[in-house]
């Protein structure tokens, strides 16, 4: 709606005090009361300078611009992505490829293609917000520089497998080290590898290789698989072998002492009575010649008498 001068001429003066007030307090408001969310800190300046920083919550300020308040997500976990990116998500994503940041140079001089993520949470809200001036491009240029190195530092066929979670755990050392020299105000929780695959012309042989490493793993773990099961049972089947040699000794040992003890027994009374003992081991000798035999009569070498043994059997 627009007045001529005659209508702003008619207008009472009360009633434009009325709307400048009304627009005065709208700015006010707008301009003095903001709200903090649960996952977010505020970092307050004023005319530019560091104030304080405020929590979660319903908060007031210095109206028209003399305080400023700058929101600061401190909970969220924000990912960036290198050699890639991503156009699409869901169930079927997209991905455009970025070589010009994933392409690098091994320590064994092969080339390599490595993407990779970090994930990193803002620690300091205040550091965020005022001491590094473009810091999405810091954070993209020192993390590049990490891993650039490490891969260098190591040979292609280490990269694509051994050493994948060395990278990972070194490059989130190195990264936080980097950024909290750069006082950027935040900590990198996870840097993890995406695709690592060499140039597309000997990429049939790296594969060929990846293979054959994966079946030597595979026969270093069944043949301990193997060993584990073996050498268990054939040292039990020792040690039972062992256990039955010593009984065997055992019982040798004690059947010879018990041969000795009665053979030291007959020698003694042999001794006290030799003519008794002698002609009692004669008879006990032709009992066991004669046991077997039927209707045997002894006589004495020259036929002059029987010998008075007549059924040495018993019979």
């Amino acid at each position: 709606m627009k007045f001529t001068p005659q209508e702003m001429g008619k207008l009472s003066p009360n009633l434009i005090i009325l709307v400048v007030v009304g627009i005065l307090v709208i700015i006010l408001l707008a301009t003095s009361v903001f709200i903090v969310d649960q996952t977010s800190k505020a970092v307050i300046t004023r005319f530019g300078k560091f104030l304080n920083v405020r929590d979660p919550g319903l908060h007031f300020k210095l109206p028209f611009g003399i305080d400023r308040s700058y929101i600061v997500n401190v909970q969220n976990v924000i990912t960036q992505e290198f050699g890639y990116r991503t156009l699409r998500g869901g169930i079927n994503p997209t991905y455009s490829s970025r070589p010009d940041e994933s392409v690098m140079l091994t320590g064994d001089l092969n080339i390599v293609d490595v993407e990779w993520i970090i994930q990193y949470r803002i620690s300091d809200p205040t550091a965020w917000v005022f001491n590094v001036y473009d810091r999405t491009e810091t954070i993209r240029d020192v993390s590049r520089s990490v891993i650039n190195m490490l891969v260098g530092d190591r040979a292609i066929m280490d990269v694509m497998g051994v050493e994948r979670s060395a990278i990972e755990v070194a490059g989130q050392v190195l990264m936080n080290e980097t950024y909290s020299s750069y006082n950027l105000g935040i900590y990198v929780i996870a840097v993890k590898l995406q695709n690592v695959t060499p140039p597309k012309g000997v990429q049939e042989a790296f594969e060929d290789v990846n293979k054959a490493m994966q079946d030597l793993e595979r026969l270093i773990n069944e043949g301990q698989e193997l060993y584990n099961e073996r050498i268990p049972r054939a040292k039990g089947e020792a040690e039972r072998v062992i256990r039955q040699a010593h009984g065997y000794r055992a019982e040798r040992v004690n059947r010879a002492n018990g041969d000795v003890a009665r053979f030291v027994s007959v020698y003694e009374e042999f001794i006290r009575s030799q003519d008794v003992t002698r002609q009692r081991l004669y008879y006990e000798m032709m009992e066991e010649i004669f046991k077997n035999e039927e209707g045997i009569t002894i006589i004495d070498r020259n036929l002059t008498n029987f010998i008075p043994l007549m059924n040495l059997g018993g019979r």
